[in-house]
């Protein structure tokens, strides 16, 4: 059987994922958030996949019959960074989930807490690392091996190599029910049922950068063209390239939604793997000029070089399509990266401009940090869900 038990949740967390765009992430709108639906089931399966990562489960009714759901959790590579692994969900096991219900679909939900039969629990926003009595939960990041590397290679260039992310953004509360977003670094400071202070803490990495005050729309820094304009207002969730589990642009997920990158560095390329959707680029350092042969790609052609301690890439050759949701980009897409590594601190500032004659009225501009990862990079699956009534699914 499962029970309803309505609840309040803090309505910011609402209101912030329709303040940025909708289509940028399956939406949490989706759910009702107001309400909190518990089920008393049996796990079937999971699966630790990116945009989302699923819970399924069956529910024994009380007339006897056997219903299925899903919940949905975090995407693959966040919750691999915060310690959890499909070992700790084996199909067959007794659980309590406690969730907001989908507005539209009554087989699906939105995971807050999952309870054990031994009195364990995790919340969405949980971070967890294993002990003698099982997992632990630890408020803030989690404790990793020291990152103690050299900043220089022995040739002398910066040592880009490696295993990099963002710092993970969490919900105050870990059940993902209220309190504002912060950096992980900061969630200590905050009791789980408090509010952030100054509306909700740090923003998303790789958010929608429009301007806040009255005005035209301005994103990092540009207004749109008029075809700019008329191509975003007839955007639709179908034309994001999320939903194919396809990379949006090589700005937008660099960082956005914490992924786990990799920088492989030799002499004449640097070669970056984004935990994304897999996207792989080379930048060749031993080319001054772009071939006028280059095959057009939604990655393009990279050129670099370094600039003192700066690496500068240069990348042309685009094919049409999206820079972020609702912004596309045409083949006359132009991006110019700097990443800059901070030997104190170990981490990586990329500043980046783009141009575009067709959908860019001025540059589109912005920056973004990366730090030594507290995972390893990953390949890890897409199976885009968000828009399947799994109600509808299960009855086939």
């Amino acid at each position: 059987m499962h029970r309803v038990v309505a609840s309040v949740f803090f309505f910011f967390f609402l209101c912030l994922c329709l303040t940025a765009p909708a289509i940028a992430h399956h939406g949490v709108g989706n759910f009702e958030l107001s309400k909190s639906i518990t089920f008393d089931g049996t796990l079937t399966r999971v699966e630790l996949v990116n945009p989302h990562s699923w819970l399924y489960f069956d529910v024994k009714e009380a007339d006897g019959r056997v219903s299925k759901h899903r919940c949905e959790m975090r995407s693959a590579h966040t919750l691999r960074r915060s310690g959890w692994s499909k070992e700790q969900f084996p199909a067959g096991a007794k659980v309590t989930i406690e969730a907001a219900p989908d507005r539209l679909d009554p087989a699906s939900c939105y995971l807050n807490t999952i309870r054990f039969a031994d009195g364990s629990r995790m919340d969405r926003y949980g971070q967890y690392v294993k002990g003698a009595g099982g997992l632990k939960e630890v408020r803030g990041e989690l404790p990793t091996a020291a990152k103690t590397r050299p900043a220089k290679l022995p040739s002398g260039e910066p040592n880009l190599a490696g295993e990099w992310a963002p710092e993970q953004v969490v919900m105050v509360d870990p059940r993902g029910s209220g309190g504002g977003l912060v950096p992980l670094s900061t969630v200590s400071q905050y009791d789980s049922g408090q509010r952030a202070r100054g509306g909700g803490g740090g923003a998303r990495p790789g958010g929608a950068g429009r301007g806040a005050t009255a005005g035209p729309r301005t994103y990092r820094g540009t207004e749109l063209t008029p075809l700019g304009e008329s191509q975003a207002a007839s955007f639709a969730r179908e034309d994001n390239p999320r939903f194919r589990c396809e990379t949006t642009s090589i700005l937008f997920d660099w960082t956005f939604d914490g992924p786990i990158n990799r920088i492989t560095q030799s002499k004449d390329t640097i070669v970056i793997e984004y935990g994304q959707m897999n996207l792989k680029r080379t930048v060749y350092l031993n080319m001054k000029t772009h071939p006028a042969t280059a095959r057009p790609s939604r990655t393009g052609h990279s050129i670099g070089w370094w600039e003192n301690d700066v690496l500068v890439v240069d990348t042309v050759a685009f094919l049409p399509g999206v820079l972020e949701a609702p912004v596309r980009h045409s083949a006359k897409l132009h991006v110019v990266e700097r990443f800059a590594l901070d030997p104190k601190t170990m981490k990586i500032t990329r500043s980046y401009t783009a141009q575009d004659p067709d959908y860019l009225k001025g540059t589109y501009s912005g920056s973004d940090i990366v730090q030594v990862a507290d995972a390893k990079y990953s390949k890890d699956d897409c199976k885009e869900q968000g828009f399947t009534n799994y109600s509808e699914q299960i009855k086939k």
